[in-house]
């Protein structure tokens, strides 16, 4: 089945550099992308429907240019590349995109400006990750290139790591000098002997295909280690599922969001 990065762009500052970081990703995984963009064009309250009809077009219209002059500008030719402009909101028109015959991954920008965007990731970004059944590759604004030398995979114990959809993402991925590590972060004085039997099963799976390794992060120092290991602002990518502790636990998502994702810059994928 064919690969496709369907790429969210809201015209602002950071639409350039997703744009870049999914093409370079394209020409790897031989992947089309599919630009999508949503308006949100004033509507008066009492006009006719014809009216309203004609504001929305023209909104649309001209959203539309704006996407193939980036396209133009940052795609080469070598590159499939599609375009989808629509009023309605992503919520609606994610699942008829996702329904068609490709592989997709689902490319968001994570927007950096104000605390609460920083611990909370943004509404939008929020509400596309909770409500969409498909892998989200979520972008700080300051990357451009793709690279994946390193991968950290996040693992729960009681959040059964969804592995179809790993496997799913992997297919993205070139096995060449890609290193992947499965770690966990505990609480103080949990007994890790069955989450360490579960990392060390996962890093053994894998090994035909990467080198691999996996850890745990104990008590007091498990954000200190962590920083240490994925924090090195190399070429790392960070895998969560959603509804893991690492996303609903409030320390554990402002740390993974304020020192990794943005400090770190590194890109968050987010598993269904």
């Amino acid at each position: 089945m064919n690969k496709r990065f369907i790429v969210l762009i809201d015209f602002s500052e950071y639409s350039s550099n997703l744009i870049k970081y999914a093409c370079d990703w394209s020409k790897e995984a031989n992947a089309k992308i599919l630009l999508h963009h949503q308006t949100h064009e004033f509507l008066p309250a009492f006009a006719e429907e014809e009216a309203r009809e004609y504001i929305v077009r023209q909104a649309n219209d001209k959203a539309l240019e704006k996407l193939k002059a980036l396209a133009s500008d940052l795609i080469p030719d070598t590159i499939e590349v599609s375009f989808y402009v629509s009023e309605n909101d992503f919520q609606h028109t994610l699942p008829q995109l996702l329904v068609e015959p490709f592989e997709n991954l689902i490319f968001l920008g994570l927007k950096g400006t104000g605390m609460l965007k920083k611990l909370f990731l943004g509404s939008v970004a929020l509400q596309i990750i909770g409500n969409t059944d498909n892998t989200v590759v979520a972008m700080p604004k300051g990357i451009d290139s793709f690279s994946h030398e390193k991968i950290f995979v996040a693992v729960g114990e009681n959040k059964v790591l969804n592995v179809q959809q790993l496997d799913n993402f992997l297919k993205f991925i070139h096995h060449q000098n890609t290193s992947i590590t499965f770690f966990h972060l505990a609480k103080p004085n949990e007994d890790t002997t069955r989450i360490k039997e579960q990392l060390q099963h996962l890093s053994e799976t894998y090994a035909d295909r990467f080198t691999t390794d996996f850890a745990i992060y104990e008590a007091n120092n498990r954000i200190d280690g962590i920083k240490g290991v994925i924090n090195n602002k190399i070429d790392e990518i960070l895998i969560v599922q959603k509804g893991s502790r690492i996303l609903t636990d409030q320390l554990f998502r402002r740390f993974l969001i304020n020192e990794l994702v943005y400090e770190g810059q590194t890109p968050l994928v987010v598993l269904p």
